[in-house]
Parts: structure tokens; C-alpha cells; sequence
């Protein structure tokens, strides 16, 4: 059994910030992609930003240059700061990993229960 859980979503104000978290635990023998992903009402599901196990990042546009991904692995955690968050970053976001499961010969994706930013003008 896998779990991703993730913490620090809320209400804020334009132009402030706020970091959430989300960690892996369970049966986990190791860890690869880890990402952000949020869908607004009536949109559909996005990518927000990735880092790979060699800790390379990529970012959606409407992100860069206000958002960091960042993931500790000691502590099977990644974490998302994001600054300068306007109206429309509202939304829910969703932690995704791709784990390899303890005796498993292959990752499977794995996602979280979401936290909801909301971001007023």
C-alpha cells in the first residue's frame, strides 16, 4: 500500500505565497518522477511542475519564474513553493509520483487526494 498525502493548501491573497508539501508513504522501494498538477473548475487536469530523480524541473508557462519544485528523498517528500499567485492559480492541485512498489518490478503512477488554493483579487 501506497500513499501520497499532501498539506498546505488555503486561501491567500494575490500576490502572496504559499508552499505545499506532499509525502510518499508505504511499501516504497524507490521513487522516480515526482510533480504538481491542479485542475480548475470546469478545466481540465494540468501539469504545474516535475523534477526528476536527477532533480531536473520542468514548469508549465503560466508558472514560470513563480513557482519551485523542489523534493527531499530522504524524506520521500516533494514540495511546491509558489509566489506571486494570482486569481487565476486557483484551483485544486494534485501530487503525483511514479513509485516503484517494495517487490515490484516496475513503477505505477500514484496520485494524491488534492489540496485546494485559492488565490483572492
Amino acid at each position: 500500500q501506497v500513499q501520497l498525502v499532501e498539506s498546505g493548501g488555503g486561501l491567500v491573497q494575490a500576490g502572496g505565497s504559499l508552499r505545499l508539501s506532499c509525502a510518499a508513504s508505504g511499501s516504497i522501494d524507490s521513487i522516480n518522477a515526482m510533480g504538481w498538477y491542479r485542475q480548475a473548475p470546469g478545466k481540465q487536469r494540468e501539469l504545474v511542475a516535475a523534477i526528476s530523480t536527477g532533480e531536473i524541473t520542468n514548469y508549465g508557462d503560466s508558472v514560470k519564474g513563480r513557482f519551485t519544485i523542489s523534493r527531499d528523498n530522504a524524506k520521500n517528500t516533494v514540495y511546491l513553493q509558489m509566489n506571486s499567485l494570482k486569481p487565476e492559480d486557483t484551483a485544486d492541485y494534485y501530487c503525483h509520483a511514479k513509485i516503484v512498489r517494495t517487490g515490484a518490478w516496475w513503477e505505477y503512477d500514484y496520485w494524491g487526494q488534492g489540496t485546494q488554493v485559492t488565490v483572492s483579487s
